[in-house]
């Protein structure tokens, strides 16, 4: 069976802004003057926010997107159009500000398309989870989030039958001095830089 791939068409009447004339109401006058809801959801998180900043509530979600290192989406960004670390960070901006006392938080390679500097973010986005009380769990590659790690558990020895036993199990440093460990050779490699 063969199937027709899917087929956008513009709709003439909203040009695929996806907002009806309703939609076109201004805000009032800021320091760039006004601007339509249409134009904002247009706009990145952070051109956004320049825009919203006497908004305390949405300026408070637009600064925690930023914080999770997601300030390139646009606002009317379709969320399928998402990668996976984007989803999970997306999910995690509503539990920023919370007490995490018992909370369990298991990601899965959520630095996936994260540009190094944003790595960086990301990690102190989940130290601040654990500073709340929270639980850390992330099934990762990424050099830096290993080595900022309290304990690491690093499976192999290699993929598919060679894999899914436990190498060595511990601090960062425990799993760099261990000769097994594929991951410590990395991690040793990377401290000695």
């Amino acid at each position: 069976m063969q199937f027709l791939p899917d087929v956008d068409i513009a709709c003439p009447d909203c040009e695929c802004r996806r907002y009806g004339p309703d939609a076109e109401v201004h805000r009032r006058p800021g320091a760039d003057g006004e601007i339509a809801l249409p134009e904002l959801m247009a706009m990145t998180v952070a051109e956004a926010a320049e825009h919203v900043a006497d908004l305390r509530k949405v300026t408070t979600r637009l600064q925690a997107l930023q914080e999770v290192g997601l300030g390139y989406l646009t606002l009317g960004e379709a969320t399928p159009a998402l990668s996976g670390g984007e989803a999970q960070r997306l999910r995690l901006v509503s539990e920023l500000d919370r007490t995490q006392t018992g909370t369990l938080f298991v990601f899965d390679e959520p630095t996936i398309g994260l540009h190094p500097l944003d790595v960086r973010v990301l990690v102190g986005v989940l130290q601040r989870l654990v500073d709340q009380g929270g639980t850390v769990v992330v099934i990762e590659h990424d050099l830096d989030v290993i080595a900022n790690a309290d304990y690491v558990i690093d499976m192999g020895p290699g993929g598919g039958v060679d894999g899914g036993r436990i190498v060595v199990a511990g601090t960062p440093n425990q799993v760099a001095d261990d000769k097994d460990s594929v991951t410590g050779r990395y991690l040793a490699e990377e401290a000695s830089l």
